[in-house]
């Protein structure tokens, strides 16, 4: 049996040396593609017979205030800046737009959730729908997000729907067709003579839904879930730029791309691919918890 400090760096060393890779090469397209404008606005104007040091010009590359490409170490200087400068409640604070972007990929994750569990449930019983349903709810993913969403942002405002029910719905809108998709194969999964045992015991369609589909279903529904909550986090923030919104990292992606600011469009970057690695990994914690109490002891 391996000891745990052999397990440990088995786990750790391959991420370590990927992430050490992919921070050489940021740093690598920083010289790179800042280069220009650093001898340009910086170097040339600073020295009177346009003389630099190659020290120079890759130190200036990575400290740039406005540079095409920023260094990691900005994008993290920037990112505890806003986290530890300013109250939660401000909109200077990345957290709170996280929060604001969160709260709508949440709610469209359950309507989109259900509404996947519900269509999924209709085509199994029903051949008509089936046919009818599957072929549209694929075709509506070949429709680009950037398009339908000002559509529907326009629509629901006409109605009166403001706020997180818009953005909710884009979320719900790509949400739903990956749990769709694997609830339907999920369904479909136990065997013939397991639903021919369920008709011999007299069971009703809806006993035979919730004791041999849905648990047959389960390990098709959590990782549709886990692709669905990432979906949906696109969703809102995609949601967030036709409406000019105030709040929400897509918001804030549109006002660091007004002005420029690079630096703060890379923070908001990071801040999205965190809060959607924690939302994803929270759904596996739950498919986890669920999965483990239906193993029989």
């Amino acid at each position: 049996m391996k000891s745990e400090p052999v397990l440990l760096s088995q786990r750790v060393l391959p991420v370590a040396v990927v992430l050490a890779a992919v921070l050489l090469l940021w740093y690598l397209g920083c010289v790179g593609l800042n280069a220009a404008g650093a001898i340009e606005r910086v170097l040339a104007p600073r020295s009177a017979d346009g003389q630099y040091t190659a020290t120079e010009l890759v130190s200036t590359t990575l400290n740039m205030q406005r540079p095409v490409l920023p260094a990691p170490h900005q994008v993290v200087a920037d990112l505890y800046a806003s986290l530890t400068g300013w109250p939660l409640d401000s909109p200077r604070n990345l957290l709170y737009h996280a929060a604001v972007t969160a709260q709508s990929t949440l709610v469209g994750f359950v309507l989109g959730t259900l509404l996947g569990i519900a269509l999924a449930a209709a085509i199994v019983h029903s051949r008509t729908l089936d046919r009818a349903l599957l072929p549209w709810i694929v075709a509506s993913q070949t429709v680009p997000v950037l398009a339908i969403a000002p559509i529907v942002l326009v629509i629901l405002g006409s109605l009166g729907f403001e706020g997180v029910a818009p953005k909710a719905t884009i979320a719900m809108y790509l949400c739903f067709f990956p749990v769709t998709v694997a609830m339907v194969q999920g369904l479909r999964a136990p065997q013939h003579t397991l639903t021919e045992l369920m008709r011999t015991y007299a069971a009703s369609p809806l006993q035979a839904f919730w004791l041999l589909r849905m648990p047959s279903a389960l390990p098709f529904l959590f990782p549709s879930l886990r692709v669905g909550i990432a979906a949906g986090l696109v969703g809102a923030m995609v949601a967030e730029l036709p409406t000019g919104a105030q709040a929400g990292l897509g918001a804030k992606l549109l006002t660091g791309s007004y002005y420029g600011n690079t630096i703060g469009i890379w923070s908001a970057l990071v801040v999205s691919a965190l809060l959607g690695l924690g939302l994803t990994a929270a759904v596996a914690g739950v498919e986890r918890l669920v999965l483990r109490q239906g193993r029989p002891a």
